[in-house]
C-alpha cells in the first residue's frame, strides 16, 4: 500500500513538490523570493501528537492549543536542502523563482511555539538527509507517474488576476437564475 503524495500547486506541500521536481529534472519552483516561513512535521510525529493530546486531556474547563510542528524553514532554505540532497544522488537540481500565485508577504513574522507537545514527551523526527534521500528515491522510483501538467501553479489567489474569471462565473450564475425563473413561471401557468 502506498500513501498519496500530492505535489500540485494547491494540495501539494513544498517538500513533496520539490522532491518530485528534482526527480523529473524540473527546476524547483520557489514562489517569489522564498522568504515565506513554513512549519514542518513528520507524519510519524503527527500520529504521536494525537496520541499525546488524547492521553493528556486538558483540565475540566480549560482550553488548550497544540501547534503541531517540529521545525520551521523558509521555502528558499527548503529548496536549497532538496537541491543539496539531490546533488548527492547525482541529480542536477536547479531552483527557479516564480511570481508568487498566493497572496502572502515575501517575508513575514512567524514565531509559532510548539513547546506544549514537547513538554508532553514528543520526540521529534526532524527533516534529515536520510529522510530527504528516502523521499527523493521514492520520487525517482515513481517518476513515470508524475503528471507534468500539475507541476506549475494553475491557481492565482490575486484578485486582479481572477476578476475576469469571477466576472464570467457571475454571468453564468445570473443567466442560470434567469432561466430558472422563466421555467418556474412556465410551470405555474
Amino acid at each position: 500500500m502506498i500513501n498519496r503524495l500530492d505535489y500540485d500547486g494547491v494540495f501539494g506541500t513544498a517538500l513533496n513538490r520539490f522532491c518530485i521536481q528534482a526527480a523529473i529534472g524540473h527546476p524547483l519552483t520557489v514562489y517569489g523570493s522564498g522568504g515565506q516561513t513554513r512549519a514542518f512535521l513528520d507524519i510519524r510525529d503527527t500520529v504521536r501528537c494525537m496520541e499525546l493530546a488524547i492521553a493528556n486531556p486538558a483540565e475540566a474547563g480549560k482550553f488548550r492549543v497544540f501547534n503541531q510542528f517540529t521545525e520551521m524553514f523558509s521555502v528558499a532554505d527548503l529548496a536549497k536542502m532538496v537541491q543539496k540532497a539531490g546533488k548527492t544522488m547525482d541529480l542536477d537540481v536547479k531552483i527557479s523563482n516564480l511570481d508568487n500565485p498566493r497572496v502572502e508577504l515575501e517575508q513575514h513574522y512567524f514565531n509559532a511555539k510548539n513547546t506544549n507537545l514537547l513538554d508532553l514527551g514528543l520526540k521529534p523526527h526532524y527533516l534529515s538527509d536520510s529522510l530527504l534521500d528516502s523521499l527523493l528515491n521514492f520520487a525517482i522510483k515513481y517518476q513515470e507517474r508524475v503528471d507534468k501538467n500539475q507541476i506549475l501553479p494553475k491557481v492565482s489567489w490575486h484578485r486582479e488576476k481572477t476578476q475576469q474569471s469571477d466576472s464570467a462565473q457571475n454571468t453564468i450564475v445570473s443567466k442560470t437564475k434567469e432561466t430558472n425563473k422563466e421555467l418556474d413561471s412556465v410551470q405555474v401557468q
